[in-house]
């Protein structure tokens, strides 16, 4: 079973994870053609740029990409943006946009599990030899933000057979227009845990910075939370990290537009 959703005593031992940068072409002088190569650290910089900016970032500017390791973006490759671009299609149907959907979801989950903290072991294969591997720590659980976040609670469990999950249902005030808690359902040591906040279109971050204050006031510490989310505009990210620096947030894109018809569309309700 890949994941457990035993208790921690202490979830911090777990391995540090920072924010990987791709580099296309290895540092040297020149190319074979004579023609000098840009160096590594500017041809990260550009990766970086490149996430934020297009094919479709709307050209944010470099002001978002200061905004620290705690905000991880998959690797943009074709098969993630064909994803984006039939959720984001007006002409898709609903059979389509929901296959796609849990496509990305589960692409953005499995990113997420290897955030969790793991430690070394060494396993005994059938033909006798002794393999070193890794195992997941205990401790781990799911906490979905009603209702788009439950369209990850599958995604979730095809990863995590028995991993529990907890459930927040935040719904803006019809008078004030702010985020109000209405319920909220978490396994009693949520505070030992290393939770996986699944919630898919972030947009100007209000419902899951109160989701996260919730999960504060049960105990649990903000290092301790990963936020995994399908589109991500850049003010709501910004947001959510500059109100709790140490959270990590996991996105598969910043763009200034969020695809705000998905909860109706996956659950039909359109």
């Amino acid at each position: 079973m890949p994941c457990h959703n035993q208790p921690l005593n202490n979830v911090t031992t777990g391995q540090e994870h920072s924010l990987t940068k791709h580099v296309r072409f290895a540092a040297s002088s020149s190319t074979s053609s004579g023609a000098p190569v840009v160096p590594c650290a500017e041809v990260e910089d550009d990766v970086n740029k490149q996430r934020v900016n297009g094919p479709n970032g709307g050209g944010l500017g470099t002001e978002f990409l200061n905004l620290g390791p705690q905000l991880k973006l998959l690797p943009l490759n074709n098969q993630i943006l064909e994803l984006q671009t039939i959720i984001r299609d007006k002409t898709t149907s609903r059979g389509d946009f929901v296959f796609c959907a849990d496509r990305l979801i589960r692409l953005v989950v499995e990113e997420g599990l290897n955030q969790l903290p793991y430690s070394e072991c060494t396993v005994t294969t059938p033909t006798g030899h002794m393999y070193e591997g890794v195992m997941f720590e205990r401790g781990n659980c799911g906490v979905s933000i009603m209702r788009s976040g439950e369209a990850m609670e599958q995604g979730l469990r095809d990863c995590c057979r028995s991993i529990r999950i907890g459930k927040i249902l935040i719904q803006s005030d019809e008078e004030t227009q702010k985020a109000k808690v209405y319920y909220a359902k978490f396994p009693p040591d949520i505070s030992r845990r290393k939770v996986l906040l699944m919630y898919p279109i972030l947009s100007t971050g209000n419902t899951v910075i109160e989701a996260v204050k919730v999960l504060i006031e049960h105990g649990l510490q903000p290092k301790h939370i990963i936020l995994l989310s399908l589109f991500s505009t850049p003010h709501g990210a910004k947001a959510i990290i500059q109100e709790f620096p140490d959270i990590t947030l996991l996105s598969t894109e910043l763009h200034p537009v969020a695809p705000t018809h998905f909860g109706q569309k996956y659950f039909g309700t359109e």
